[in-house]
Parts: structure tokens; sequence; C-alpha cells
């Protein structure tokens, strides 16, 4: 029998496919009317867990799981009212893990290829189907989170979830699949090691094997293991996710996942069309013409057919995991289809090699790529005190012709919690930084859930480790859960300087969506004051901001224990270009409300700053 999810897919891929002119969205706004975007990361299945018992290797039943329907429009409103437009759902596909829901036509997965019990969110098992776990009524898993879409849209905020191109759960079976579209897989020649049409790569005559366990490591601890562990089979095997070849992978590769085949020889060859010289500088409608008359390989068609099918459900964007392992090529296609069914389609990319940034942005058509690997890890650097400023405006100077696509974060799921000790140990030391983040540039900014409370990510999950909040396990967040407080999502529970870090937070969002000049122009001073201005040090950072009707002075103290005074000054070259003659102005802070006098004597710009440890001005000229 056809469970009612998988119906209610097939329709709606229906009517997708029966379309034969994809039509495009005009344009919502002129570009000088748009604000910057805040993304609120969620782990899905850990927001409305109330659950505290956090046994390591827990089990649901255990540990707790939180549910599509704990996003009630209360606490929806409260996200957006921190500041937020976009909520990043992760770990919505349906993905491989252990928790057994055979009862409802759902296969079992063998922890041997399982990290943790509830599983990785990147090993996905079937992309038209949303994980079990998350559903009141499992039966009825794919209703449940289209009532979610409808209670977030409700409440004014868009919604991102993820889609992961380069690797899918070894156990992938797609048993949702609409009718007349194929999973991956399913019709591979297995008997060779590639073939361009093939989703998978094989290693022909060779069955996988379970990696060689290795410091006192077994799957899900030393607890009771279901019957159906060490059922796994897979002959012939298949690479796995993360490129290797071997049939029995190290338990450090991305075991649990296999790669999929994009048309790339094994030698790393091309097998299929790639982009003309200067397609870089053309718009996505002439990408999608472009594509229109090519045969590209199956597992591109499959990838944009799940692409599309979401945005049909009413998903508004997509974050790509671990893009820069499918070639550039394939996203030209995959995301001019997005944009041409959705001109305003929000589309990241997880990509970490700089010198490929442009490529995916200006060739992969990408909206938005991680700024981790050189801003993100900067910004880290100065906040565990073994950085200095002075290398923020080289960062950004570097950037400037692709700073707009590079969204800033100090948080996310694979990056240690600030409050972790493994990190600053102390939340209130990411306040500078996340403010240099959120305004230095035009570009969106991301915060994870619990980062605005401070959490610390203390817990021995299972699998997942301290430092991080494990995505792989069933386990609570304590400083989340107290401001989730019984699900009245009130922060009732909060400490006092919780509370006071979560108001910081939602003053800076929330100016950041309303400011005129954080899409506008962005000048350094910091260079200046640091050759002129007595007393400012390399532990502070400044520079400006500006529209025609808006001008903003930023600056920052990244010392968690000296406080520092002195006399700021802008040069002269933007009192110029602000329009300002030698006379006294009104500066008032965003953050706190307090006044300054900026004046400007013989053209040149002054204003007396004086920093706490740890604080942050952003100066609005009146």
């Amino acid at each position: 029998m056809i469970k009612a999810h998988v119906v209610f897919g097939i329709l709606l891929l229906v009517v997708a496919c029966k379309q034969e002119k994809i039509e495009v969205k005009k344009m919502s706004q002129n570009e000088k009317e748009k604000k910057k975007e805040v993304v609120y990361q969620v782990f899905t299945r850990l927001f409305g867990n109330t659950n505290t018992t956090n046994k390591p290797w827990g089990t649901l039943e255990e540990n707790g799981v939180g549910k599509f329907s704990d996003f009630t429009e209360k606490a929806l409103g409260e996200i957006k009212d921190l500041g937020v437009t976009y909520i990043w759902y992760t770990g919505v596909p349906h993905h491989a893990l252990v928790t057994d829901y055979s009862k409802y036509g759902i296969s079992n997965d063998d922890p041997n290829v399982v990290k943790g019990r509830a599983g990785s969110p990147y090993a996905v098992k079937d992309y038209y189907d949303v994980n079990p776990d998350l559903a009141i009524d499992p039966d009825k898993r794919l209703q449940e989170f289209t009532e979610l879409l409808g209670r977030t849209h409700k409440v004014g905020l868009k919604v991102l979830i993820d889609i992961v191109p380069n690797h899918v759960a070894r156990k992938y079976e797609g048993k949702s699949t609409p009718v007349g579209v194929e999973p991956f897989g399913a019709t591979d020649d297995s008997s060779v090691e590639y073939r361009r049409d093939n989703n998978f790569y094989y290693i022909p005559n060779t069955p996988f094997k379970v990696p060689v366990w290795q410091n006192g490591y077994r799957p899900l601890g030393d607890l009771e293991v279901p019957n159906f562990i060490g059922q796994f089979q897979e002959n012939p095997a298949k690479w796995t996710g993360n490129g290797s070849r071997l049939a029995q992978p190290n338990m450090n590769d991305w075991y649990e996942t296999v790669k999929i085949n994009y048309g790339v020889r094994p030698d790393g060859s091309y097998d299929v069309d790639t982009l003309p010289e200067g397609f870089e500088s053309l718009d996505f409608k002439e990408h999608y013409q472009f594509w229109a008359d090519k045969n590209v390989p199956s597992s591109w068609v499959k990838f944009k057919d799940i692409a599309l099918y979401w945005l049909q459900i009413g998903v508004d964007g997509l974050r790509f995991d671990m893009a820069e392992m499918v070639p550039v090529a394939f996203w030209s296609y995959m995301n001019s289809h997005i944009k041409m069914k959705n001109s305003e389609a929000f589309l990241l990319a997880e990509v970490y090699n700089p010198q490929l940034y442009r490529d995916y942005i200006f060739k992969g058509k990408m909206d938005y790529l991680y700024d981790k690997v050189e801003f993100y890890d900067s910004l880290k650097h100065i906040m565990q005190g073994h950085g200095w400023t002075d290398h923020m405006p080289k960062v950004q100077e570097g950037m400037q012709d692709i700073e707009h696509h590079m969204l800033h974060f100090l948080e996310n799921h694979d990056e240690q919690r600030i409050a972790s000790p493994d990190f600053a140990g102390d939340a209130r030391i990411g306040m500078p930084a996340m403010v240099v983040s959120a305004t230095i540039s035009t570009s969106p900014t991301m915060i994870y859930f619990g980062q605005e409370v401070g959490e610390p990510a203390k817990e021995n999950a299972g699998f997942g480790s301290p430092t991080r909040t494990s995505i792989f396990d069933y386990i609570g967040v304590p400083s989340h859960q107290r401001w989730v407080n019984n699900k009245k999502f009130d922060g009732g529970q909060l400490s006092e300087n919780e509370k006071a870090l979560r108001d910081f937070y939602k003053r800076l969002l929330n100016f950041t969506i309303t400011s005129e000049a954080l899409m506008g122009e962005y000048r350094d001073i910091h260079y200046f004051n640091r050759e002129r201005t007595q007393n400012y040090d390399q532990r502070v950072l400044s520079f400006v901001r500006w529209s025609e009707n808006e001008k903003l002075i930023v600056v920052s103290n990244f010392d968690a224990h000296q406080s520092y005074a002195f006399e700021l000054q802008v040069p002269a070259e933007i009192i110029q270009q602000w329009h300002l003659v030698n006379d006294h102005y009104m500066l008032t802070d965003a953050l706190s409300g307090s006044s300054r006098q900026l004046s400007v004597e013989d053209g040149l710009g002054k204003v007396v700053v004086s920093l706490d440890p740890l604080q942050s001005y952003i100066f609005k000229l009146q």
C-alpha cells in the first residue's frame, strides 16, 4: 500500500513536471531597497527537545527528540523577533538512523554504517521524504513538514533546507521517489568502476567491509545494540563519500556514505560538457539556455529534479553541503534551473578553498558561500587572543569583488561553540566579533541556535564529542532548553547573563536588517587610527559604512580585560564623501542609544571613544 506522504509527494512532482515552461519570478524590489539577510540555523531534531537526561549513546526514548510541531507560531515569532529573515532547518531530508521505524515501512539501518544513534543528516537515505524522528505521526511526516512550512511563512520567515549532492547514505533506497523517476543507483551497471550515467562508482567483484574500529570505538558505544547490527551487505563495494576507493574504508573516512558520480572519470577528466570561456559574466538565464540542448549525466538530472521538488513543496532556498567536491559545471546546470523556477531562491554553499570562490559564485551561480577559511578563521584567532585585528581589513580588502556573496558566521553545526573551553570559554567574547561579522559587509549573517544564549556544548553525547553540539546523537541543548522553558519559548529559565547576551543579539541583528548603510559603502579606518591615534590598540577594530541616507562608524574592542579610551579619527576623504563641513554632529549608538559628538575640524573628523572590555559601538550620524 502506498503511504499518504508518498502520494502527496508524487502529486506535487507531477504538477511541477507538467509545466512545459518554467516561469521566472519578477524581482520583488529595487536593489537599493534591499537590506541584509539573517539566517538562523537550527538543528531541527534538537530544537524542541526538553529532555535533560543526556545519556551518552542514549536512545530516542531515553534522551528525547524534538519535532516539527515544536516550532509553534510562538517559537517562530520569537526567532523572527530576534532579527532573523531566514530559518535553515538542518537535518530535514530522510537520513539513515538507528531507531526502528520498520512498522512504517522504513527499513532499518545497520549501526555499522550509521554515525551515532540518530544518524548524520548528511547521509541522506531518501530525498523525497523527511526524517521520521521529526514527526508526531511518522506516517504523516511529509504533511507535518509542509504544515511547518506554512507556520514559518505565516510569521514572515523564509525557509532553507539541505541538499547534499556529493554523497548519499551507503544504504540509499529512495522508497518515496515518485513514479517515473528512478532512485539513485537503480539502473547502474555495477560490473564496472565507472560509466558516465552510473550514479555511483564501484569496486567490481569486491564486497564492502566495515572499517576496523580503533581507539576503543564501537558502534553505539558499549550499549546493547539492535538485532539488525551486522546485517548490512554491499557487493560490489562503492567508493566512499569523501572519495576513498577502498572496499574497507578507514574509520575516519565518511564510511556511512557513498560518492555520487557527476561524469568525472576515475582519472579526474570530464566526460561531460564544460562551460565555455566568458560564461562567468553571464546570468542564470543564459546558463539555463546553454544546458537546454545538452545531454547531461543521470546524477545531474536527478539532483535537479530533487531541488525543484522541494521548491514546489514551498522551500525558499537550499544549503548545499560540500559543494566544492562537485564540478562547477553541474552547479551552473543545477542553479540555473533553480533560478528559472524562482529567481529569488537563496542558494548557499559550503566551499572552503578560497581559490575556488569566484568559480562557484560566477560560473556555478551560487548566491552565497561560507566565509570561513579567511574571515571566520581570522576572527577566531582574535577571539582566542592570539590574533591581531590588523589582519581583518586585509581579509576584507581581498574579498571586495565578492564580499556580498561571502556569508558570515561565528557558529554552525561543524564549528566549536564560542563558549566551549576549546574556543573562547566565554560567550561574551563573541560579542565584538559578532558586531564586526554582521556589519563589515553586505553579505548575509548567520547564527546557530543556542549561540544567542551562550550554549557551551559540554555534553558527551556518544558519537559526537563536546565543544560542538552533536548532530549525530539524541541529546538536549541545556542553555537553549532554558530559553525554550518547557515550550513556552520565553527565556523563562535563562540566567541574567544569558538574557543579556540574547538581548545584545536581538538589538544587533534587528539593526542590521533595517540599516540602509550596511548595504552601501565600506571603508577601513583602522590603519588610519593605528598610525595616528594614541591608545588605539591592535585589539581594537574600526571601519565606516554609509549610504546616501545613513552614515555609520563601527568600533569594537576585542580585549576581554582592558578598556581603551582615545579620540577616533575619521579621514578627510570620508568626511568629504559624507558632505560634512567643519562643525559638530550628533552620533547615536545603535546598540545602547548613548550619544557622542563628531567634531569636524580642518576636514578631519574626531570622536572621543571610551570602550569597556568587549564593548562595541555602531555610531549613526544624526
